[in-house]
Order: structure tokens, then sequence, then C-alpha cells
């Protein structure tokens, strides 16, 4: 069998921690709050790879990632999206938006980026990780057997 490996423009992203299916990821760029969702299973490049039970157990997963990331950074919008054509293998963007961001009511597709000074990127990293462990605590976002 064959480990999960992300593809190399995932591998980039830096690490948050793992849930019950997904990895997530954070995006670099401070204009936006950005995870990623991507299911640690091999060979995943669609919704269709998945078992059905696991996706339903990534939806728990988007639904406490949006809670979570709306929770530490109150926006207008979130946006939840599954596009696969430029990084062959399942992930989910989860970012917040506001009104005037450099990038509204566009997409964040090629955006405006800027990153983050190192410190303090660490400091988000570790309150999104905190935040998704107390979240976990829920079972509602637990696999059923």
């Amino acid at each position: 069998m064959m480990a999960f490996e992300l593809v190399s423009g995932l591998a980039a992203k830096d690490y948050v921690t793992d849930l019950k299916l997904c990895r997530v990821l954070f995006e670099d760029n401070k204009y936006y709050p950005w995870i990623f969702l991507v299911p640690m299973k091999e060979n995943t490049k669609n919704m269709t790879n998945l078992t059905m039970e696991e996706r339903f157990q990534l939806m728990r997963e988007i639904a406490l990632a949006e809670k979570v990331m709306m929770s530490l950074f109150p926006c207008d919008q979130d946006n939840v999206a599954m596009i696969g054509n430029m990084t062959p293998q399942l992930h989910v963007h989860v970012v917040c938006r506001k009104k005037g961001d450099p990038d509204w009511p566009g997409t964040v597709w090629n955006s405006a980026t800027a990153k983050y000074e190192p410190a303090e990127k660490e400091k988000i990293i570790a309150k999104i990780r905190q935040a998704i462990g107390e979240e976990m605590q829920n079972p509602i976002y637990q696999i059923s057997k």
C-alpha cells in the first residue's frame, strides 16, 4: 500500500494539524486567512476516490474548518472551493474574505500576495491549531463506525 504524500504544490504549504480524514495546511498570504483540507488518502484526485463515509467526514471537517476560521477571522464571506486543475490532489480551500480586500469581489486565484513575518505566521498557525483541537472535541466531527 502506498503512503499518503502531498503533491509538490501542497507540500510547500505550512502544516497546521491532522484531522480524522484531512491534513490541514496554511496559505502564507496575509491578505486572506486561508487554509486547505487535504484528505490523507493516497491517489485521491477527486471526491469520487473517497468512500461515501469519507465524503461525509470531509463535509464534517469542512464545517469544522469554516466554523474555526470564521470565529478567528470575522469576515464578510467565507469561500469554500475544490478546484483541481493546477494541483492534481483533492484539496479544499477555506478562505475568509472581507469587502475591500485586494481582490474583492473577485476570486483569490492568482491573487495579491504578501507573506507574513515568520513569528506572526507561527502565532496564527498556533491559534488555528488550538481552535481546531478544541472544536474537534465535539463528537459531530468524528467518523462513526
